[in-house]
């Protein structure tokens, strides 16, 4: 059976530059069915869901639903349920868990200081913490979007969590779901397509120790598309894998092209330029669509260090 995910995988569409952006990651526990626009097509309350989308617009935060792997059956809505907050730019990562049994208590967080990696209102609104337990593996099955993240993202989730990988959860959208199964990993916002089993596994070892797997990367959530084909690139050029030492501090242009800046942390600077172009041939972009197209892809054509000015005096 041809999908969406064969055809991508068969024509070897590049990755890098196509992960879901989002400075922060807002995650509630919602079991049950979803629907394609989960927030308010699953068991949430929908007014719940509009009201969340509404204060999450032009934050940088992005609110999703999560389930535990397995059946999903419906049995009610449970009574207490998990909550995540993760910040993904790096200097400032972090991830706080809560649980609450009154998901409204999420309108009470002030959207906006989240986005930008403030978690005050969150802890006081949740009673929130520092995440202590193994790094987060998202890994989306919402087949109402794609039947390819059912078919290929749930076998995943359920594989990795009967193999006692902690920290798995099913999520319902990442975006890209041509690439699945696709997975994002948290706190460091790292988004992964085409996975298997063991290089989730690989990944979260990894994102313990703090470190960046650079095969099978989409890009990094915290920066806009071209930048996270820069990102990459730089890393690739360096060998550069440490989670923060990476960032990026400017992009000028705009589509077919952009020079992206970025920076080390120990002060090292690299020009990047990206072009955008067309994925050829014409290829189903979803499962469902009606007539073919040609998604845009991003390549890394040049990739330069800045050497500081030398004063003369």
């Amino acid at each position: 059976m041809s999908t969406c995910t064969t055809v991508s995988r068969d024509l070897d569409e590049p990755m890098p530059g196509t992960a879901a952006t989002a400075t922060t990651w807002l995650l509630l526990e919602q079991p049950g069915p979803w629907g394609a626009k989960a927030l308010t097509s699953s068991h949430l309350d929908p007014a719940l869901g509009r009201a969340l989308e509404a204060a999450a617009q032009g934050t940088g935060v992005r609110v999703a639903l999560i389930r535990r792997p397995g059946p999903h059956a419906d049995f009610g809505t449970a009574a207490v349920r998990q909550v995540y907050a993760a910040h993904t730019v790096p200097g400032g990562v972090w991830l706080r868990g809560a649980t609450t049994d009154d998901p409204g208590r999420l309108l009470d967080v002030d959207f906006a200081a989240l986005g930008r990696g403030d978690h005050r209102s969150f802890d006081t609104a949740l009673d929130a913490r520092a995440h202590t337990g193994d790094p987060l593996a998202l890994v989306c099955t919402n087949g109402k979007r794609d039947r390819c993240c059912a078919l290929l993202g749930r076998p995943l989730a359920a594989e990795l969590s009967a193999g006692g990988v902690d920290g798995v959860w099913e999520v319902t959208h990442l975006g890209g779901h041509r690439f699945s199964p696709t997975v994002l990993v948290l706190p460091y916002g790292y988004a992964y397509g085409r996975a298997q089993a063991h290089s989730v596994e690989e990944v979260l070892n990894g994102a313990r120790e703090g470190r960046v797997v650079v095969d099978g990367c989409r890009g990094n959530s915290a920066w806009e598309r071209p930048g996270q084909a820069a990102e990459l690139a730089v890393r690739r050029a360096i060998g550069e894998y440490a989670a923060e030492a990476l960032s990026v501090v400017r992009t000028r242009g705009e589509a077919p092209r952009w020079e992206v800046t970025v920076a080390h942390v120990d002060g090292r600077h690299w020009g990047v330029v990206v072009t955008q172009g067309a994925s050829l041939p014409p290829r189903p972009e979803s499962c469902g669509a009606a007539v073919l197209g040609a998604p845009a892809r991003l390549d890394v054509v040049a990739v330069r260090e800045r050497r500081p000015a030398v004063l003369v005096g």
